[in-house]
């Protein structure tokens, strides 16, 4: 039994869309018809998909969404329902009808007698490989469920971590737009108007009005083009950074920056670290796990670092010794690995330093923050000082001279 995406006009001529599980498309046709509807279409819902990542098609799925999902099916399959039933029960919780597509065409393949795992790499987008290495270890240990609640947990405390990431970049990113804009304004509108005035009275400019009257005349009569440069240099520089040759250059100085380089690191690593965790722990071997783990990794040199120590681990060495030698983890988090190593619980210390990390990188992002918002405010402070300056000298001298 398969499903089918469907199109259809009822009794009084209004589209109906939707899906249906059926062996054939014509037995669709005929369910629709029994219900009074004229058929439309009816498709398929498998999608397949090319391989090229970033062009490649088919539904895809929300991080919410993905661990929503997750949780149900690992609550249904605990509650001791078979897949087939557990996935027919999801479609029919799920309202969107791409995603209940999507689900009931994954049932499709199982009821065929294909594996979970198999069956999720039909949506790959909607799936990536780390969430299928998982299930595929969860099936063949069978410890399906509570594999599926780990990876569920791993999900929702990535998207947390990486929210709270973003919504800290926002606000000094929005402080220093509104700056700008701000000292943009009072140079292009307020000075030349009350400068002007001085002017005409033949008043001679201090030196430090000139300079701010030379920078607003800059700006009225260059602005435009210097807002076209810089959005050209924008768009050049991210089509470069489509190439892996360019970005990693620009991610090495990254990593080379003061301060900047050793929150880039511990974020990379902190989130391989966490990845690493959530596949050991659910059955997947050492190596194949840090294969996976790598691929999560954004900044090039670093990934490169973590490929060679995989191949380092598959070749016999520890897995602390394989991460020492790539020069990109921190002695602490080296130490645990180790301690693990020779404890026999890796698991469950690479889970805890995992843990540590995010809430380390948590801690840099508001520091980071809490340092900015001061300093963005003196230097604001400070060139709008020198902006009512500018303007309040002319006005002295010429106080002095009426005296």
């Amino acid at each position: 039994m398969a499903a089918f995406l469907y199109q259809a006009l009822d009794a009084k001529g209004r589209q109906k869309k939707g899906v249906l599980e059926a062996d054939s498309a014509r037995q669709i046709r005929q369910q629709l018809r029994e219900k009074g509807w004229m058929p439309l279409s009816v498709e398929p819902t498998v999608v397949k998909q090319k391989s090229a990542g970033f062009f490649s098609r088919g539904p895809s799925l929300s991080v919410g969404e993905r661990a929503l999902l997750t949780r149900q099916l690992a609550t249904l399959i605990g509650a001791g329902l078979p897949i087939d039933e557990s996935l027919k029960a999801l479609a029919d919780q799920t309202e969107k009808q791409k995603t209940k597509a999507m689900i009931l065409a994954i049932r499709a393949k199982v009821l065929e007698g294909f594996t979970l795992a198999n069956a999720l790499a039909e949506y790959s987008r909607a799936f990536p490989v780390l969430y299928r290495s998982t299930v595929s270890a969860g099936e063949h240990s069978g410890n399906l469920a509570p594999v599926l609640n780990r990876l569920a947990d791993y999900t929702e405390r990535s998207h947390e971590s990486t929210q709270k990431i973003r919504l800290a970049a926002i606000y000094p990113l929005v402080l220093t737009l509104v700056a700008t804009g701000l000292v943009v304004g009072l140079l292009t509108y307020v000075v030349p108007d009350i400068v002007d005035v001085f002017l005409k009275n033949g008043q001679e400019l201090p030196g430090l009005t000139q300079l701010m009257l030379n920078i607003s005349n800059f700006l009225t009569s260059y602005g435009l083009y210097l807002g076209v440069a810089i959005v050209a240099f924008i768009a050049a520089f991210l089509q470069m950074m489509r190439k892996e040759a360019f970005r990693s250059r620009v991610h090495r100085a990254l990593l080379a920056a003061p301060f900047i380089g050793s929150f880039v690191r511990e974020a990379n690593t902190s989130r391989f670290g966490s990845t690493l965790a959530i596949l050991t722990s659910s059955g997947v071997p050492l190596v194949e796990a840090m294969r996976i783990a790598s691929h999560v990794v954004m900044n090039i040199p670093v990934r490169n670092a973590l490929n060679s120590a995989t191949v380092r681990v598959s070749e016999g060495s520890s897995l602390h010794k394989a991460l020492q030698e790539t020069g990109q983890f921190s002695p602490i988090m080296l130490h645990m690995i180790a301690s693990g190593e020779s404890s026999g619980e890796l698991d469950s210390m690479l889970a805890r330093t995992a843990e540590q990390q995010e809430k380390n990188l948590e801690n840099t992002v508001s520091a980071l923050v809490s340092v900015f918002e001061p300093m963005m405010l003196l230097v604001m402070g400070g060139v709008v000082a020198l902006i009512v300056a500018a303007i309040m000298l002319p006005i002295l001298e010429l106080q002095q001279m009426v005296q």
